[in-house]
């Protein structure tokens, strides 16, 4: 059973290596220091919680990739190639759910809080980290229109 775990994670790094799912030059952003020098435990529950997150919601990702798509590239674009990215975004989102829950305990090589650092660390292998993010919230759903995020 261990030998076959241990399979199934060196085969899911090795799909999100390939894939290049850990970095997007288009969702770079600054990294608060704060947020490095948080507590274990705290970086630890956030990598777990954002498992849980990525394997209940990432089917969402079937309709924000699709109105990135429309919003950059036009409908005709959405319709097709925003499709399909969805539906690669999907299972990505999926299988690093399942590797954050699977790892939260312990640093991977590559999660760094910054997207572009090389190292070990409980941050997001996708980003964005969350599903779910300022940008894509539809009806105010889960911010509401007061919340106000800095990267300060």
């Amino acid at each position: 059973m261990l030998k076959r775990n241990r399979f199934l994670l060196g085969m899911l790094a090795a799909f999100m290596m390939l894939c290049g799912v850990g970095l997007s030059a288009a969702e770079k952003s600054e990294i608060d220091s704060a947020v490095m020098q948080r507590p274990l435990i705290d970086q630890m529950g956030e990598k777990l919680g954002r498992g849980v997150a990525n394997v209940a919601f990432g089917a969402l990702e079937i309709l924000i990739r699709p109105y990135d798509v429309a919003n950059e590239q036009g409908a005709i674009a959405s319709l097709t190639y925003g499709i399909f990215r969805g539906l690669f975004f999907v299972v990505a989102r999926e299988l690093v759910g399942v590797l954050d829950i699977l790892t939260f305990y312990m640093p991977l090589p590559g999660a760094t809080w910054a997207p572009n650092d090389a190292g070990w660390g409980y941050g997001p292998y996708i980003r964005p980290a969350w599903v779910v993010d300022v940008e894509h919230n539809a009806f105010n759903f889960f911010f509401n229109e007061q919340t106000v995020v800095t990267n300060e």
